[in-house]
């Protein structure tokens, strides 16, 4: 992903932004929290914030991740 792009195409299920080592990711239902978080969890990347908006039709889900530095990634040990 490039930085500080917007990535939304009338066809996308959900809206997702970069900014620097930051991807939100913006889901319309509830259900597809799950799928964005399996898929975007990986030993380079953490989901680091979860926050809800708005009540009712018109609630979002707004999931912070955070693309690791290499420091901050996971060492293989023997």
């Amino acid at each position: 992903m490039k930085d500080d792009i917007t990535y939304n195409h009338s066809n996308n299920n959900v809206f997702v932004r970069t900014n620097g080592d930051l991807i939100y990711v913006i889901c319309n239902k509830e259900d597809q929290q799950k799928k964005v978080i399996e898929k975007m969890c990986t030993d380079n990347c953490i989901l680091e914030d979860y926050e809800q908006w708005d009540d009712g039709d018109d609630m979002k889900w707004i999931l912070t991740f955070r693309v690791l530095d290499e420091y901050e990634k996971k060492m293989e040990l023997n």
